[in-house]
């Protein structure tokens, strides 16, 4: 390297000699390009993500109400059916179950009887039973092999009380169990489902939160909800949306199920209640907004999900008769409910504010080195832009001049030695 190439690498100006205020016709465009990350930081920051408020999450409860009343003639018996029989629990919690179908097996006590279940054995191997090829009970037809063998050691499927080693051949063709007879035969689910008038039960849902940090406390009973409003309003997204009155009915179809076939075999449905307040606004304007999701229950799932669909539970009323302990045993088909409370609120706070501006100001300085390198080295016309920013001082200009003659007599002086 020459005086000349070394004096420039170490004292050239052109990456010194910024800013220049020259006006030229790509002065708008260049301008642009800068001010566009920017903009793009303080929208997201202070927009999108309120970099200049606090936040804090609720503290809150969910209290619940169901009303209506259930009818059901099966076989000539009629009944009525009020809340203490249809919801479980019934104390108005937040997740709870109404009942919308039902298989009833009555005055069952603890005895010998037959199962109900196809579970023949075949021969004199007790490890081949009919079991291995259960699904459907109605499917099956009987078989009868001798000798009958009913081991007290079980395949699946489980049995339906303890089994005592003997198999009712003159009888059921089928194996007996110690069990609360008679058992249940849960084969046939009721269609239509039997109380198709749980449709128009209605539900009351009181929900409170508390944001500790900014002492505000809310209620959906807001502002215009006294009650007069609450005896007379039922809820509707587009006419009520503050009404805390929900028919079942209305709730199933706008989680996107169908009554009649989740009423059948049961289902969940979560019912969501979104709190979030800006309180830099009066607190009025804090409200709730309902939204429904089908969680299951939805008959036209993939076959790899039926293989469980719906919801049911069994439960049992006991009593005595002729001092014998008897029960009736109820399998119960129910949509879930389950309410969901999400809540946030914001309030502007001097300290995320200064965090947010001091972000931002480190994230302006990364921006403006990703705008020069992509203007000065990927753009097309990154020469005349490079020609833009940067400019050789006359300073320069000279001192290069004088070293290049330097170089120059040095090179004179070399040849003329050489030739001599």
């Amino acid at each position: 390297m020459n005086l000349t190439g070394l004096h420039r690498a170490l004292t050239s100006t052109r990456s010194n000699n910024f800013g220049m205020n020259w006006y030229t016709d790509c002065e708008p465009s260049l301008n642009a390009q800068h001010q566009f990350p920017t903009s793009l930081i303080l929208l997201w920051v202070f927009i999108y993500e309120k970099g200049y408020q606090s936040s804090d999450m609720a503290v809150g409860s969910v209290l619940t109400k169901m009303k209506g009343v259930g009818y059901t003639n099966v076989a000539g018996e009629e009944r009525i059916w009020d809340v203490a029989d249809y919801v479980f629990p019934v104390q108005g919690d937040s997740s709870f179950v109404v009942m919308t179908n039902y298989i009833m097996t009555k005055g069952q006590k603890i005895e010998k009887c037959s199962e109900v279940i196809l579970r023949y054995c075949y021969g004199d191997n007790p490890n081949l039973w009919a079991h291995s090829c259960y699904s459907k009970l109605k499917s099956y037809i009987p078989r009868v092999f001798s000798p009958c063998l009913c081991p007290t050691t079980h395949p699946p499927p489980p049995p339906q009380g303890h089994m005592t080693g003997k198999c009712l051949v003159n009888t059921t063709n089928m194996c007996e169990v110690l069990a609360w007879c008679p058992v249940e035969d849960d084969s046939n689910i009721p269609d239509p489902a039997l109380l198709m008038s749980a449709e128009n039960y209605t539900l009351f849902i009181k929900n409170t939160i508390s944001f500790p940090a900014y002492g505000v406390t809310r209620c959906n009973l807001v502002e215009g909800i006294d009650n007069q409003y609450v005896k007379s309003c039922l809820y509707d997204p587009k006419t009520s949306p503050l009404c805390p009155i929900f028919r079942l009915g209305d709730l199933v179809q706008l989680s996107g199920f169908n009554f009649a076939a989740i009423a059948k075999v049961g289902g969940a449905i979560g019912i969501i209640i979104d709190w979030t307040c800006n309180l830099d606004y009066d607190q009025s304007d804090c409200k709730p907004i309902y939204s429904f999701h089908g969680l299951y229950g939805n008959p036209n799932e993939t076959d790899m999900a039926r293989a469980s669909v719906g919801y049911n539970f069994r439960y049992a009323k006991h009593y005595m008769e002729d001092t014998k302990e008897k029960r009736t045993l109820l399998k119960v088909f129910g949509i879930r409910f389950d309410i969901i409370v999400r809540s946030v609120a914001r309030k502007f706070d001097i300290i995320p504010t200064l965090t947010a501006i001091g972000s931002g100001v480190g994230i302006f300085g990364v921006a403006t080195v990703v705008c020069d390198l992509i203007l000065l080295y990927l753009l097309p016309k990154r020469e005349f832009y490079n020609n833009m920013k940067f400019k050789v001082t006359e300073m320069m200009e000279k001192e290069v001049s004088l070293l290049t003659q330097h170089d120059n007599n040095m090179v004179a002086a070399q040849n003329m030695l050489q030739a001599l």
